[in-house]
């Protein structure tokens, strides 16, 4: 059940997220005059409508997105004379601007505010410190550093010297330690095939403990396999000014994980349905099945407390939207970045023949840019089929 209330809530966070950036659109149309007839969640047949002025508002049958249509949005489109004057493509180029770039701006605007809200309500999440005394030992050796442990894995280092949970390392390879981090210094000097003695301290008497601990090779770095014991931490709210700066930062992280996805992605591709899948940032990219499932693991989460439920549940709403707001601003059609790169193109162009003491050329022929639109949408929903099925058949999975 916890499962499926998980899955629920992001479906109606998804759909939230595309009126909010619909909704943008249609405000900022409305108040410069431009004529839009509908407002819509969903595609296909309509389940509900109604009619307030000139616009039908109204839910279809496929939850997968939303649209406003408003008169006039390409030169392309047939509309009737009485509505010229207010046809989206003859209005100037700083209002189209400001209408093509508010679903954006509205996504932005409400990542920002759910990011302080949650820190000042929540709280920020303060990292606790990792101490010496190891909390568990990993059974195997894992294919990389992210992946893990499968049947056919050797054992690590660590298992097969016979380390312990609760044993508190105090030195590696002769180099006195007295936290995590001076441990995984000492591991960083090391080599892999390296054999080196860790000294531990176990039991309640605190006696010392030499193992012989001979180092593996995961993707080329010395791997030990235990980690850390984590004392501290926990929330702490914050007040509107930190909450601020911590939202901001929290947008610049997470369009700098996004800049990391999109450099990875080309490689990630062929890894999408094998087990190593989430080894690199691309991979652990997912479509809306993905992300509805990933919702309802975290719902579903045994170890976490509600407060750490609503914090990542939270999160991914903020990435949902941060995401739709970058993806948008591509300057590729049909996304609004492609719109955005279409009126600036004709501002330029016309600034050019006004030096040149020309007259304005006007709008861009559109249908010259048909081809590449329609193969940047081919391409959008190739991608979409093939993340859906990565996601049903190599579905990711929350970190434990």
């Amino acid at each position: 059940m916890a499962f499926f209330l998980g899955a629920v809530a992001f479906v109606v966070a998804l759909l939230a997220t595309v009126m909010l950036h619909e909704g943008g659109h249609l405000l900022t149309a409305k108040r410069f005059g431009m004529k839009a007839t509908q407002y819509f969640v969903g595609f296909g047949p309509t389940l509900w409508s109604t009619r307030r002025g000139e616009t039908e508002y109204g839910v279809k049958a496929i939850p997968l997105g939303g649209f406003v249509k408003i008169v006039g949005y390409t030169p392309l489109e047939e509309i009737d004379e009485a509505d010229r004057p207010r046809a989206f493509y003859r209005q100037p180029a700083p209002r189209r601007a400001v209408v093509i770039g508010a679903g954006v701006a509205a996504n932005f605007v409400f990542a920002f505010v759910l990011l302080m809200v949650m820190a000042m309500t929540i709280g920020v999440r303060e990292p606790g410190a990792a101490t010496s005394t190891v909390e568990e030992v990993s059974p195997c050796v894992p294919a990389t550093m992210q992946s893990a442990c499968a049947g056919d894995r050797p054992a690590s280092p660590a298992a097969l010297a016979g380390l312990r949970a609760g044993d508190r390392v105090v030195s590696f390879d002769g180099t006195p330690v007295a936290d995590w981090k001076g441990i995984t210094e000492a591991i960083g000097r090391a080599e892999p095939g390296q054999t080196v003695q860790l000294v531990v301290q176990r039991g309640g008497a605190g006696r010392e403990v030499p193992l012989r601990v001979t180092l593996a090779d995961v993707e080329g770095r010395p791997f030990v396999g235990m980690s850390a014991k984590v004392v501290g931490g926990g929330y702490e709210r914050t007040g509107p000014l930190n909450a601020a700066v911590f939202a901001a930062n929290g947008i610049g992280r997470t369009l700098a994980g996004i800049g990391d996805v999109v450099v990875d992605l080309p490689s990630a591709i062929p890894r999408l349905f094998s087990p190593d899948r989430e080894s690199t940032p691309g991979g652990q990219v997912g479509s809306v099945v993905g992300a509805t499932d990933v919702s309802g693991q975290i719902f579903a989460s045994e170890g976490a407390t509600t407060r750490d439920k609503i914090a990542l549940f939270l999160s991914l709403v903020v990435s949902l939207n941060i995401f739709l707001g970058a993806l948008n601003l591509l300057p590729l059609l049909p996304l609004d970045g492609g719109h955005l790169a279409v009126v600036g193109y004709e501002r330029a162009r016309a600034g050019v023949n006004r030096i040149r003491g020309r007259p304005d050329p006007g709008t861009v022929d559109m249908t010259r840019l048909l081809p590449l639109t329609y193969l940047v949408v081919l391409l959008l929903v190739g991608f979409g089929v093939l993340l859906i099925l990565a996601d049903l058949f190599n579905p990711l999975r929350l970190p434990e």
